[in-house]
């Protein structure tokens, strides 16, 4: 299987109109690929406890207790889990991964390690055992060194305080960065970060001897400076049409005064918006086909320029999260996992607060095969419908994405102020039953939306005529 096709955003407290910390991505991976969401609940072991990856067969053991964490696992464990995406008891968000690459240079001096750790095993073994997103950072940096890792890949990392963006190189090494609190990162599918600064504990995390690596193998193509895309990552041709413009979308959408070519391998991974933002224009960016511009596959661009670069949101998207953490709140109320099954641009984020118990049933449902009990399936058939007639059944469809993005505000704004009230178990079940009203109503205005499509598509056929009534 490919996971390589998934893309990132990372927002800093004092870039938020509200100061919440968000980090945000699009598990892409096949067009038909159901993804399931659960609660985890804590647990405290009396017997040695051990993970073993039913992909890779990479194996090691797990602390005794782990704290309840959601979770967006795989419908089949065949390939692994792919827990993805969640939040933990402490208020500490995860997202793994964004897949990136490493260049030739590094793997002849570091080559990855087939049965090390992989994204299909990241949030497993890490977002049970933190307590803050610098721990959790700190965790999974020690098991790409101990372990290694069988991939190259990007991992988000937030609390209520700040957010990491964590990149592996090669077989062993990794470095991290903190966003700042005033900005925010877009990433697709490349080694982002750029200049670590080894003084800076405060912003910069990164393997054990990892300078030493670098000078031993003469990987550092700069005399003067440490720059880790320049160093592990690729700059070819295809990053010019499969990456770098979805980096210039989110750029040109958040920063539209300074001027950038979409196939640009100089797009900085820290940027700052000329506006605070808020958690739909997350949601908005990730839901993003090159909109405004002649680039988008849908628009009025020539066929040439439809087709000349990779979207953010397409078929191939299992799921969409943002992950957003609130500040001065009980943890259990803090944090919102807006999940979007599906397509995100033809799907609709719902809210889940991080202290649920659990999930609605129709999110443990869906196979490969179509299931109309499953709400991946429920969003993905609206998708299917859209597309076969997306012009005339785009009005349709974004009237309804609307007034459910309205409704989910205002389920927010009054949970707030409900559970302000409320501490313990009591806030908990209050918090599951808004998750499951919010679920229970996306769900059925998709169906009416999948029956008023098919209904209009009755006459749409290419084995159709206007009659004249009378005979």
């Amino acid at each position: 299987m490919n996971y390589s096709a998934c893309t990132s955003i990372l927002i800093g407290p004092r870039a938020t109109v509200d100061g919440s910390v968000i980090i945000g991505r699009n598990e892409d991976a096949k067009a038909a690929w159901p993804k399931h969401f659960v609660v985890h609940p804590a647990k405290t072991a009396t017997t040695p406890q051990q993970f073993v990856s039913t992909d890779n067969g990479f194996t090691m053991p797990l602390p005794l207790t782990a704290a309840k964490y959601t979770a967006t696992p795989e419908w089949t464990d065949k390939y692994g889990l792919f827990e993805e995406d969640g939040i933990n008891a402490y208020g500490v968000a995860m997202s793994a991964t964004e897949s990136t690459y490493s260049n030739e240079r590094v793997l002849g001096a570091d080559p990855l390690v087939k049965d090390g750790i992989g994204e299909e095993a990241m949030v497993t073994v890490v977002l049970p055992y933190v307590k803050t997103a610098r721990e959790g950072v700190l965790r999974l940096g020690q098991l790409v060194e101990t372990y290694g890792t069988s991939e190259s890949n990007g991992i988000l990392f937030a609390d209520q305080q700040e957010a990491w963006y964590l990149e592996t190189g090669a077989g062993h090494y990794w470095v991290a960065q903190r966003i700042p609190a005033n900005g925010y990162a877009v990433v697709a599918n490349q080694m982002a970060i750029q200049a670590i600064d080894f003084h800076d504990d405060a912003n910069f995390l990164y393997a054990r001897n990892l300078k030493r690596f670098v000078v031993t193998n003469h990987l550092n193509p700069h005399s003067d400076r440490f720059i880790w895309r320049d160093i592990f990552g690729t700059q070819d041709q295809s990053d010019l049409y499969y990456n770098t413009p979805r980096v210039w979308d989110g750029q040109r959408r958040f920063t539209p005064q300074v001027a950038q070519e979409p196939q640009s391998f100089k797009l900085p991974f820290i940027q700052y918006a000329d506006h605070l933002l808020a958690v739909d224009e997350a949601q908005a960016y990730l839901s993003s086909h090159f909109e405004g511009t002649p680039y988008d596959p849908v628009g009025a661009g020539s066929a040439t320029e439809k087709t000349a670069f990779r979207p953010i949101s397409l078929a191939k998207t299992q799921e969409s999260h943002v992950l957003q953490l609130r500040p001065d709140m009980d943890p259990a109320l803090a944090g919102i996992q807006w999940l979007a099954m599906g397509v995100a641009a033809q799907s609709v984020y719902v809210p889940f607060y991080a202290g649920i118990d659990s999930t609605p049933e129709a999110y443990h449902l869906g196979a490969e095969t179509y299931d109309d009990q499953s709400a991946y399936w429920v969003y993905k058939l609206v998708s299917v419908l859209l597309d076969a007639h997306y012009h005339e059944a785009w009005p349709t469809v974004s009237a309804v994405q609307k007034d459910l993005r309205i409704a989910f505000k205002q389920s927010v704004k009054q949970t707030d102020a409900t559970g302000q009230q409320l501490t313990g178990i009591e806030l908990n079940h209050y918090l599951t039953q808004q998750a499951n009203a919010n679920a229970t109503l996306g769900i059925k205005r998709y169906r009416e939306l999948a029956a008023t499509l098919i209904t209009k598509a009755t006459d749409m056929g290419p084995l159709n005529y206007h009659q004249d009534l009378n005979l």
